[in-house]
């Protein structure tokens, strides 16, 4: 499997499971996460996998200035309905790294459980809370891609390669502008602060 090669240069998410310790599945439930994990889980790279991977980045870091995050000891509201625009992937992407899940594992002997840390429809002042389970310490975040605008061809190019045109020269174009603003907003602005906000 061959990723564009800017991939490699976005830095990683590490976490600490304890389902995963508990289970022999990663040395010390040590679990690195990368920007192709996303993009695996989600089957394709672009702005809004590229936000979900940044926006969890950024509300996982704040509350853990001393340790790795837990995952699974997070729970991550969103303001959206599921059913909305792009909550579907962006609560897929934040699933994967906290590790919770609105179904998912219901835990061992009560412990372990990520059910139910996924909700959605909640009030809340930015598009995301996430919630520490251990001390309840919460941070409410938005996202503001709008600061990595996208290169003004890609919406007609889109609009062609929909509308039939198949050119292969015009459809290569069009993935290279695509994953441009993509790398752009993982590799060049990943620590922008003007790309989240907390709320």
């Amino acid at each position: 499997m061959s990723f564009p090669s800017f991939f490699a240069e976005v830095p990683t998410i590490i976490m600490r499971d304890p389902l995963a310790e508990f289970l022999g599945a990663a040395d010390g439930g040590v679990i690195e996460y990368g920007y192709a994990d996303a993009v695996k889980l989600a089957g394709h790279s672009c702005p809004t996998v590229a936000g979900a991977y940044l926006l969890s980045s950024r509300v996982l870091q704040a509350p853990y200035p001393d340790q790795l995050p837990l995952r699974g000891g997070i729970q991550v509201d969103f303001r959206d309905p599921l059913e909305a625009a792009v909550s579907g992937v962006v609560a897929a992407v934040v699933g994967l790294l906290t590790g919770a899940a609105a179904g998912g594992f219901k835990g061992l002997a009560g412990r372990f459980s990520r059910r139910e840390l996924l909700r959605f429809s909640v009030e809340l002042p930015g598009e995301i809370r996430r919630t520490r389970l251990d001390n309840g310490q919460n941070v409410s975040a938005s996202l503001q891609l709008g600061h990595v605008p996208a290169d003004a061809r890609v919406g007609p190019l889109l609009q062609q390669l929909l509308a039939g045109n198949d050119d292969p020269e015009q459809r290569a174009l069009f993935a290279t502008l695509w994953q441009d603003r993509v790398r752009r907003i993982l590799v060049e602005h990943f620590s922008d602060p003007r790309l989240v906000s907390f709320a």
